[in-house]
């Protein structure tokens, strides 16, 4: 059985996310705050993590770097802050999804279903990526171009892998925010292209001279060479 990592503060709703998810059939274990919910992610290996943003030692959104920064383990945000901009940063900094409090143990569980589908999908696929000079390695996360490192910010990375495993397909902008942002009826195409701008950069191309990315007018992205 899957095993969930929830890091909230709150103890009573510690107490009720523990227990919907132990009587839906989840092995469980908790931390009350931020450093001790990092430890716990790297010694017990969980296979997802809830994870609240408001925590008394280490702001989540520090949690959420810092679990980023080791492991790909995925991550939803349950938290009672409900500002776009929070979302938006939120996902930017690697969350898989964002939950805002209040919210059903149905719902969440539907969501933690839909992340755990993911992760897997993308396991299953985790070999390398390579499209002309361009490899992605979707394991350990990196990407390289003629050889040389890219640095990728984990927002980036997973839009680029999106498109890699694509490759030679149109993508549209939307469906890009609804399967790499999780925003099916928000954002907007702007989000999009400055992520576009911003990998074209470290790819070392432009919009006007593309090497892997090109713009389909009225459609959407493809990804080639």
């Amino acid at each position: 059985m899957p095993h969930i990592l929830v890091v909230e503060d709150d103890p009573r709703v510690r107490s009720a996310l523990l227990r919907a998810l132990t009587e839906r059939g989840y092995a469980t274990s908790s931390a009350a705050d931020g450093m001790s919910g990092l430890n716990a992610a790297v010694t017990e290996r969980p296979d997802l993590i809830v994870l609240d943003l408001g925590l008394p030692d280490v702001d989540g959104y520090e949690v959420l770097r810092m679990v980023r920064a080791v492991s790909a383990v995925p991550i939803v945000v349950a938290t009672a802050r409900e500002d776009e901009a929070e979302i938006v940063r939120a996902l930017d900094g690697g969350a898989d999804d964002y939950l805002v409090k209040p919210f059903g143990a149905g719902q969440l569980e539907a969501r933690i279903r839909a992340v755990l589908r993911r992760a897997a999908d993308g396991t299953a696929r985790s070999g390398p990526i390579t499209v002309g000079a361009l490899v992605l390695d979707p394991a350990a996360r990196t990407a390289t171009v003629d050889g040389a490192p890219v640095e990728l910010t984990a927002r980036e990375f997973d839009l680029l892998r999106y498109l890699a495993e694509r490759a030679g397909q149109v993508v549209s902008k939307r469906e890009l925010l609804a399967e790499v942002w999780r925003q099916p009826y928000g954002g907007t195409d702007k989000t999009v292209d400055v992520h576009l701008s911003w990998l074209r950069r470290k790819l070392g191309e432009t919009a006007q001279e593309p090497r892997f990315l090109f713009t389909v007018r009225g459609v959407g992205v493809r990804l080639g060479q």
